[in-house]
């Protein structure tokens, strides 16, 4: 399956999960990776270029939209309908991949807590 059909599998990239995740409220570029920093403790970093080529492939996927107009220069982004059911299916995804691992892992005797 092509990359560009991620979105519509419902399995977000990590990047396009953060980004979306971010854009439950409204923020411009600088805010989404400045959250997405303090979210993940700096776990997880998005530079600007993989950030405006995932916003441009979430625009274009309907999951997020830009709000009215450029203040400063800066365009400011929000979740749609879509992005947020997108988002709400992914999650439930992921925890499931989490129930499995840790069954597998429970089963081995490991710990993952």
């Amino acid at each position: 399956m092509a990359r560009n059909d991620v979105l519509e599998t419902g399995e977000l990239t990590d990047t396009s999960y953060y980004i979306l995740l971010s854009l439950v409220e409204a923020r411009h570029g600088y805010l989404i990776m400045r959250n997405i920093e303090e979210l993940t403790e700096k776990q997880f970093t998005i530079g600007p270029a993989s950030m405006y080529t995932t916003i441009k492939k979430l625009l274009t996927a309907g999951m997020i939209e830009q709000l009215g107009d450029e203040v400063d220069k800066r365009k400011t982004y929000i979740a749609t309908k879509k992005g947020i059911e997108l988002l709400i299916k992914d999650v439930k995804r992921r925890e499931k991949m989490i129930m499995h691992a840790k069954l597998i892992f429970d089963q081995k005797g490991e710990d993952v807590e």
